[in-house]
């Protein structure tokens, strides 16, 4: 059976981004067709300047949200990344593997420098490595598949790279994945700024519509988004960003089929906003309901959290017991 990994990083509030992009094909799709397994990836979160507390309130927070949307933990394994220690253990060996100037040619590592510089902070070491860590979080389960949108692809990349040169080097030890990504929506953007991704990490703001949000909340988000110039309603992602956006979330949310063709039952870009906003409300109701039940009842959380980090140690110990043994370190008596 085809194994499928995939995570979600707690630095901020999911949002319809996160959605979109990429839970509704985990609960859809990847936890039936596949042995599934989904990770609150919250050692990523350590990349930078961050508060203990909302870390860990927001892994639990991640977690709840993702049972919420329908992630069945009969099918799939939900866990958080801290809890399996094998991600740490195989990352220094990938990081034994990897080269400097891989690192340092990792896109998302020279625009977040570039940020937190930007902001008179330092760089973390763990910024420029982070792509080792993630690729363990890949390797250690002998993934063959990880969905991901095209922000991440590079690192997928790095993952096969590293797989392939440890393989060569020390005898065949890890499966190379492969990155799959979603048709529609792969890459929802900000409702204010068209050209930058709807993102948890930025502290949110006008432009991003969280999964928890308040109807009335997300109707008026989606009544103000940019929509460009213009009267007529097309599909243009190069010329109307904005209203591109608007229409490809439509898309998504009600499974009308293609954006360009959404466009053409148009006539003003008052009515697809309004479209556009109960569409979203609609979708994201069952998501918030379920979420408050999720709540009420924090051991079925905590449970679901232990059994799954059991679960993927036990696929994960074997593979990077492996990679130990076959760089030469001495196993344990």
């Amino acid at each position: 059976m085809t194994r499928v990994f995939s995570g979600v990083k707690p630095t901020g509030h999911l949002t319809l981004g996160n959605y979109l992009g990429a839970v509704r094909r985990w609960v859809r799709e990847d936890q039936y067709r596949a042995d599934a397994l989904f990770s609150v990836v919250d050692l990523h979160a350590l990349t930078v300047e961050h508060e203990p507390a909302r870390v860990r309130r927001l892994s639990r927070q991640a977690a709840t949200l993702l049972l919420a949307a329908g992630l069945d933990p009969e099918r799939c394994t939900l866990f958080v990344q801290s809890h399996v220690d094998e991600h740490a253990r195989l990352s220094y060996l990938l990081e034994c593997t990897a080269t400097d100037g891989e690192m340092r040619r990792m896109i998302q590592y020279r625009e977040k420098a570039a940020r937190e510089r930007g902001r008179g902070g330092s760089v973390r070491l763990s910024l420029l490595t982070y792509p080792v860590l993630m690729a363990a979080d890949i390797l250690a389960y002998a993934t063959d598949e990880v969905p991901v949108g095209d922000d991440q692809a590079q690192h997928v990349e790095l993952t096969r790279d590293l797989a392939v040169r440890f393989n060569q080097r020390y005898g065949h030890t890890f499966t190379v994945p492969r990155a799959t990504r979603p048709v529609v929506a792969a890459r929802v953007m900000d409702l204010q700024d068209p050209t930058a991704k709807m993102g948890k990490s930025d502290g949110g703001g006008p432009g991003v519509v969280h999964l928890l949000d308040e109807p009335d909340a997300v109707r008026r988000k989606v009544m103000r988004a940019v929509t460009d110039g213009g009267r007529d309603v097309v599909h243009d992602p190069a010329g109307r960003p904005g209203l591109a956006n608007l229409l490809e979330v439509l898309a998504a949310c009600t499974g009308g089929g293609d954006p360009a063709e959404l466009a053409a039952g148009y006539s003003s870009y008052g009515a697809v906003k309004r479209d556009v906003a109960e569409a979203v409300v609609e979708l994201l109701r069952p998501v918030r309901e379920r979420h408050a039940e999720l709540v009420a009842d924090p051991s079925y959380v905590g449970g679901v959290l232990r059994e799954g980090a059991a679960r993927a140690r036990a696929v994960a110990r074997p593979v990077v017991d492996r990679a130990y043994r076959a760089v030469g370190l001495l196993p344990p008596v």
